[in-house]
């Protein structure tokens, strides 16, 4: 294939100096050297990434002669291909002129004043790449001063192909499922061990993103935990991991953070809000969870004037496990009425009403609702429409399918920071397509009515 004599020559007369419209441009890296040293930069490979001027001189005619003799897809973009190669001989001329700028000289001129440093021969490094792995030289000088920037020492992997590693670990895939799919595509080697050491640097960002500075007010937070499988010592044993989103005054959804645990529990909780308040959160208007025992006492201990808001899917979840299902559609009809009621009084009646109907045959429902009424009834006080923003966890719950979906294939964690490493992504990434809260003008109206001056004035 003749596309490497291509670039050879085409290197000589268009990189040095010869450009289409017949001037001499200056050396790469002259320019900088002029200003007072070479400058850092991150050069990706492909003409996507190069400066706009730089793929303005790339003519037709040249990539043209660049293609001659690459016929498929393979030749092109393959390992050891034209892309490939061109990548090799765009990162050493590179680095050469870094070179040229930190010495002060250019190949075949002598030292400016005499013996001093000088170019000491190259180093073979491999890059792995897009396009698979890139064998370069790497220049060295007898000092052992040369700091390069192109392709750092140590350097083996170009920037972005560490955010590919993390990606894809981010959407479920083992160390080994990456190592293979790495090999697959791309004909890059990365190890296991490579990859750990890549998605760790995840860890930093995690506990930077746990402890930062949250908002003041919350209208809503919702509450909630799942289940996630941790090796500990000899055995696999269930942990509960804690979330907490919440609702800014903007009608904007966050994920305050995650916290693990050996089991879920009100005491946990109670941590875990004391946290938040530490963090900034003065007040929280309204905090919908499910019916753990103990968990209105936990928020109010925190956050002594909030409204605790028990889900109704969970209520409703919880009273139908007593139900066979020869009654369940007919009994979830009637426990519709009790919480589409159109104010407090009239779901009082309806719930004495299903009392009396099903109490003979399961009296334990009615006898929950009772019990949890206080905390149930909350969000009658809001008009319809903004109910449905309150009254029960689905924001939370979807995350949490979505969590599962990631982590179903993966059995268990070896340790509590690798779950900490992908639950973080796997919460980053949901957020991206998070919109704001529905009708969220008219909820934001309703607490205003209820709460007063608990919102902040400037909303």
């Amino acid at each position: 294939m003749p596309t490497k004599n291509n670039i050879s020559r085409i290197e000589s007369d268009e990189v040095e100096g010869r450009a289409a419209g017949g001037e001499r441009s200056e050396p790469v890296g002259r320019a900088e050297r002029d200003a007072g040293g070479a400058r850092a930069t991150s050069v990706s490979p492909g003409v996507e990434g190069l400066p706009g001027e730089v793929r303005e001189a790339l003519s037709d005619e040249l990539i043209d002669e660049l293609l001659a003799g690459a016929q498929t897809q393979e030749e092109i973009v393959g390992p050891g291909g034209l892309l490939s190669d061109l990548t090799r001989r765009l990162v050493e001329r590179a680095m050469s002129a870094e070179l040229s700028g930190h010495l002060g000289y250019e190949p075949g001129q002598a030292p400016p004043g005499g013996a001093g440093n000088a170019r000491n021969g190259t180093t073979p490094k491999t890059l792995q790449t897009e396009h698979g792995p890139v064998d370069i030289e790497a220049p060295r000088d007898r000092r052992g001063s040369f700091e390069p920037q192109i392709v750092r020492k140590r350097q083996t992997r170009f920037e972005g192909f560490d955010d590919k590693i993390v990606a894809m670990y981010a959407r479920g895939m083992t160390t080994r499922d990456i190592e293979a799919h790495l090999k697959e595509i791309y004909g890059a080697s990365a190890g296991r061990d490579t990859i750990s050491r890549v998605t760790n640097a995840v860890l930093a960002d995690a506990k930077e993103w746990q402890s930062r500075p949250l908002e003041a007010v919350y209208p809503i937070v919702y509450l909630d935990a799942l289940v996630v499988k941790i090796r500990d010592g000899q055995a696999v044993k269930n942990h509960a991991c804690y979330l907490a989103i919440g609702v800014n005054t903007d009608g904007e959804r966050d994920v305050l953070g995650m916290w693990f645990q050996r089991t879920e529990g009100a005491k946990f909780w109670l941590a875990v809000l004391t946290e938040l308040k530490q963090r900034g959160v003065e007040d929280v208007l309204v905090c919908c969870v499910d019916g753990l025992r103990g968990f209105p006492e936990a928020i109010e201990a925190v956050y002594p004037q909030t409204w605790v808001q028990t889900c109704i899917v969970h209520q409703i979840r919880s009273s139908l496990r007593f139900v066979p299902y020869r009654d369940r559609r007919q009994v979830a009809a009637d426990l519709k009425k009790i919480y589409t009621a159109t104010d407090r009084d009239a779901a009082e009646a309806e719930l004495e009403r299903f009392a009396e109907r099903w109490d003979a045959r399961y009296p334990m429902i009615s006898a929950s609702w009772i019990e949890h009424w206080e905390r149930i009834v909350p969000f009658l006080a809001f008009p319809p429409d903004v109910r449905r923003v309150v009254y029960t966890t689905n924001t939370i719950e979807a995350l949490n399918r979505q969590i599962r979906k990631i982590i179903k294939t993966r059995g268990h964690f070896p340790t509590e920071d690798a779950a900490r490493k992908l639950l973080y992504l796997a919460i980053t990434n949901a957020q991206t397509t998070w919109r704001g809260v529905y009708n969220w003008s008219s909820a934001l109206a309703a607490f205003r009515i209820h709460f007063g001056d608990r919102l902040p004035d400037a909303i």
